[in-house]
């Protein structure tokens, strides 16, 4: 997602500390229905626990309230969550420990999981990816160091938690590369061995995991030759190829034309399977976005298409700075998700 907004200033509470990381739903984190493989019907709630610490509260459509990932289960046929992770945040949402909080949380409802590693301490999209300040100082090989470490770091406690992600993102939207300067893509080679090395990180806590690169406009197929093309040429090791897409709704049916081509396109292209990591509209047109996402659904059922994540539906609208793409009104859940609910 193409962010922004500025981050309210808000301080992590001392529940989500390691020693006590904040409030689990009753159990004992061993869920019984996750089911790997299957088409994954996802929500991104990386916000979550910043709104909850600023009060914000979610209902049932009948109003009455509840846990939001719970809500999205029942609800909204979710059956998967995705989760950022920045390095040093300033405020400290998504940090290693955040992150924690919210993964024990969703596996603990029997959800499967999606981690998003950013590699920078804020946003990183098309138009900014930020070295975080902590590596600033590092050449490529300090980099690659510093990064299988932050991953490492994070995967074995979730490891130590009995939580295996079923996929890991190596970058967000990495259109222009990550890590800038130094991991450019208009220098292949070392973009190919920072993927490389976040994939290798990953496999060697969770060998099944699959591991993703993702870029923005699934829509366009000539940015996806622009980062994949190098990448085959360079043997960068990856799992999956994840698109965003963002429709106009005077312009949907178009864009979803488009995107159904380029996920055909590169699943021939580069012998890889596509995962829509990130997906929203005005949420004012839910039922716009309900049929947007049927249609993706049905048209690509014939592909290699494993799943479309919406991007933080439970945001209210134009919270942190001016986000409308949420599908929650007054904290209840619109019509965007139903397609969701069908098997």
């Amino acid at each position: 997602m193409v962010y922004l907004g500025i981050a309210a200033a808000v301080a992590i509470p001392s529940a989500c500390s390691e020693d006590n990381p904040g409030p689990i739903p009753p159990g004992d984190d061993e869920p019984t229905d996750i089911e790997r493989g299957t088409f994954a019907k996802g929500a991104d709630v990386s916000w979550l626990t910043q709104l909850e610490a600023e009060g914000e509260k979610f209902y049932t459509p009948d109003g009455t309230q509840m846990e939001c990932m719970k809500l999205l289960k029942e609800y909204c046929g979710v059956n998967a969550i995705r989760l950022r992770v920045w390095v040093n945040p300033a405020e400290g949402w998504n940090n290693i420990n955040d992150v924690l909080v919210k993964a024990r949380r969703a596996h603990n409802l029997g959800l499967r999981l999606m981690i998003d590693f950013h590699f920078s301490d804020t946003w990183a999209d098309p138009g900014k990816q930020i070295t975080p300040a902590a590596w600033a100082h590092l050449d490529l090989e300090g980099l690659k160091v510093a990064m299988a470490n932050h991953v490492n770091e994070l995967l074995t406690a979730l490891d130590g938690y009995g939580i295996e992600p079923e996929w890991v993102q190596i970058g967000n939207e990495t259109t222009p590369g990550m890590m800038l300067p130094l991991g450019s893509i208009d220098n292949p080679k070392n973009f190919s061995e920072l993927i490389t090395t976040g994939y290798d990180a990953v496999k060697a806590v969770f060998p099944n995991a699959a591991v993703i690169v993702h870029l923005d406009k699934g829509n366009d197929q000539w940015r996806y030759d622009h980062v994949f093309g190098p990448l085959k040429r360079y043997g960068a090791k990856y799992d999956m190829i994840g698109m965003s897409v963002y429709p106009k709704v005077e312009s949907w049916q178009t864009t979803v034309n488009d995107l159904v081509a380029n996920i055909s396109y590169v699943i021939a292209t580069y012998g890889k399977p596509v995962m829509i990591c990130e997906i929203g509209m005005d949420y004012r047109e839910g039922e716009t976005c309900n049929k947007v996402i049927s249609e993706i659904m049905s048209r690509t059922k014939s592909l290699n298409m494993k799943g479309i994540f919406y991007w933080e539906p439970e945001a209210p609208a134009g919270y942190n700075g001016g986000y409308k793409k949420g599908c929650f009104e007054n904290g209840k859940p619109t019509v965007a998700l139903d397609s969701f609910k069908t098997k």
